[in-house]
């Protein structure tokens, strides 16, 4: 057993739905191994003479879906004296969460590992970073202007358009050249052209599942959860009602994880979930991968153990 302190940065803990929040899965390894638990939400977080601080509960969890933490205590902390924070606070990815990893970072320059590196969820924006990659993605293009826009959807006749800075599904449209709600739709993603949006060119095999790959510094987990838009729909999210199924990864798989790895390492970015559509990278997820549980409970996987086997490592040597 250990006497480690883990600070867990996330959205109201009341709030989750255990049986498939990977940052409650996580919280139970981490029980499991002696960690002692420190939650704590993103408001919680300030500095004090270039010192960051915290506010926070600590927990006990259990593995229950009506009844899963119990508080155990309260107070205040130097975020720098915990052995490792995982920033598992969802999107928006706003000004906020941005102002917050600066805090992370002071910890992190005083030893602290943090999970995933503030500088990296800084640079590397789920849809952006793919740019990193151009072998792995479909064409693409973003811009705030319409017209480029536009340009794009006639030139490839079927695309995706969605913000730079959405989860779960939200604001995403297919769209086909030609369509009357076109322009209405370009305006509402570019909030008039006011913001940069993503249009792709549309992958048929979304059919057949949006895969999520979950990587534990830089390594694949061996397993994909293929997310099947429900009928009618053409997102490929949990939240949108799609369905899930698990599969081995494909060849084609492995070989894309072989081209991000060793960049996502070179980053600090030690868990991250790969969106996989057909034979391409749709989007690098850094902010707060999900699937833990359903790959767990599929294949009989426990994937917080990798996961802190690799922190514990880290941290160790």
């Amino acid at each position: 057993m250990t006497n480690r302190r883990l600070g867990m940065v996330m959205d109201p803990i009341e709030k989750i739905k255990p049986w498939k929040d990977s940052s409650f899965a996580m919280m139970l390894e981490a029980q499991s191994r002696g960690w002692q638990i420190f939650y704590m939400r993103i408001d919680d977080l300030y500095m004090e003479n270039s010192i960051s601080y915290t506010t926070y509960q600590t927990l006990e969890v259990t593995d229950n879906n009506n009844d899963w933490f119990r508080v155990t205590g309260e107070g205040c902390c130097r975020l720098d004296s915990l052995d490792a924070i995982f920033m598992r606070k969802d999107p928006p990815f706003d000004l906020e969460y941005i102002y917050s990893t600066y805090l992370l970072e002071q910890a992190e320059e005083n030893g602290t590992l943090i999970v995933n590196k503030p500088s990296s969820l800084r640079d590397c924006n789920e849809k952006l970073y793919t740019r990193s990659f151009p072998e792995c993605c479909v064409d693409s293009r973003i811009s705030r202007n319409p017209q480029r826009l536009l340009e794009f959807i006639a030139e490839h006749q079927d695309v995706i358009i969605k913000p730079l800075d959405g989860m779960g599904g939200q604001s995403i449209f297919r769209v086909k050249a030609g369509d009357t709600n076109t322009n209405v739709i370009l305006e509402t993603v570019t909030h008039h052209g006011s913001s940069q949006t993503m249009v792709q060119r549309y992958i048929p095999e979304i059919t057949e599942g949006d895969k999520r790959i979950l990587m534990i510094n830089g390594e694949p987990v061996p397993y994909a959860l293929a997310r099947i838009p429900a009928k009618g729909e053409n997102r490929g999210n949990i939240a949108a009602g799609a369905s899930t199924r698990g599969q081995p990864l494909s060849e084609r798989d492995h070989w894309l994880c072989q081209q991000i790895g060793p960049k996502l390492c070179e980053k600090g970015l030690i868990f991250v979930g790969l969106d996989v559509i057909g034979d391409y990278v749709t989007e690098i997820n850094v902010t707060s991968p999900t699937c833990i549980r359903e790959l767990d409970n599929e294949f009989n996987l426990n994937i917080s153990a990798d996961l802190f086997n690799c922190v514990e490592q880290i941290i160790s040597a």
